[in-house]
């Protein structure tokens, strides 16, 4: 049993090259804190990692809000916690709320950042999953820029991850032809037998990816949306339709790159094309949240809308579990029970 005065936080040690390390991250012990007038003390239970996270680790790199982490400060996540303490009117003693919060196991943190969780809507882990950030990701890169439409072919990259495997699912529930892309057999069979995509392709077993994808999509491809870049996107933007929207939600192949790698310019394609590529992140539309999350929530509990956890246990473990991102290990959404 945990005493209440014992803690334990991660922080960054040194910036990475490349992938990150276990060199990468720090355990340390550390007091309770001390909660202020407005505030929650809060006991961590579940905690996401996010390929997107890598660019916070460089120096000088930030998302729109200015998020960067610092050496010798604790990493910051999307988690779900429980509320054990507080000295706020937003909370009591035991709610579960979510929010971006320090890989700590405890911590003092302004009640209002934070948003309190529903335990009977859906499970608490789906806050930072399927109902979160990542589903978020997934429906707004569909509806406000992919602008899906039914019968059209939509072609997912990271198709397996937690935002791909919840864009493949809109987009059959939007009535499209679904085709997805990923690096195991194991992945393919979930994206396939469990999700019900249309055609999953083995990249990693594909000795000519835009053969393949040209059988997968004899009609060509309407929407792209892509998570991973790299010889992946090469190959499906040779297959674009005129008016096809590219969605470039995430670049996983780049994150680790000392220096962009040089590719095909897509400029004169998207001309030839009249298609549209754009990039976002999440945040564009948070003034949208509340009603995309009473969507998702509903094709959730329709049975329309599954998810997978790739659970990793223990605190200790956070490292290697975003470590992990990088090395194809997850199918479903990658996070840690503290």
């Amino acid at each position: 049993m945990e005493t209440k005065d014992k803690n334990q936080v991660i922080v960054l040690a040194e910036r990475p090259t490349g992938i990150p390390s276990k060199s990468t991250f720090q355990l340390k012990d550390t007091d309770m804190p001390e909660i202020k007038e407005g505030e929650v003390l809060l006991k961590s239970i579940y905690v996401s990692v996010d390929p997107g996270m890598r660019g916070f680790m460089d120096k000088g790199m930030s998302d729109n809000t200015g998020l960067k982490f610092e050496i010798g400060k604790p990493i910051t996540s999307r988690s779900v916690a429980q509320v054990i303490e507080s000295k706020s009117k937003e909370f009591v003693k035991g709610d579960i709320v979510h929010g971006r919060l320090a890989w700590a196991k405890y911590q003092a943190m302004d009640a209002k950042k934070l948003e309190k969780i529903d335990p009977g809507l859906a499970p608490i882990s789906t806050a930072v999953g399927i109902l979160g950030v990542p589903g978020l990701a997934a429906y707004f890169g569909l509806e406000k820029i992919g602008k899906i439409q039914k019968g059209e072919t939509v072609v997912v990259s990271g198709a397996a991850g937690g935002v791909g495997s919840a864009a493949a699912q809109i987009a059959k529930i939007k009535g499209c032809k679904v085709v997805g892309i990923a690096g195991s057999d194991k992945k393919i069979d979930y994206l396939e037998k469990e999700l019900g995509i249309d055609k999953g392709i083995n990249y990693k077993k594909s000795d000519d990816l835009v053969k393949a994808l040209t059988l997968a999509c004899p009609n060509g491809v309407d929407v792209f949306f892509d998570n991973v870049g790299g010889k992946i996107f090469d190959a499906v933007f040779d297959l674009i339709n005129k008016k096809a929207r590219i969605v470039i939600c995430g670049q996983i192949t780049e994150y680790n790159e000392a220096a962009p790698p040089q590719g095909p310019r897509p400029q004169h394609t998207l001309i030839k094309k009249s298609a549209r590529m754009e990039g976002f992140v999440v945040f564009d539309f948070k003034d949208e949240f509340e009603e995309a999350k009473k969507k998702l929530a509903e094709w959730y509990q329709e049975g329309k809308l599954k998810y997978k956890e790739n659970l990793v246990e223990g605190f200790e473990n956070l490292p290697s579990a975003f470590i992990g991102l990088f090395t194809g290990e997850n199918i479903g959404k990658q996070m840690v029970k503290v």
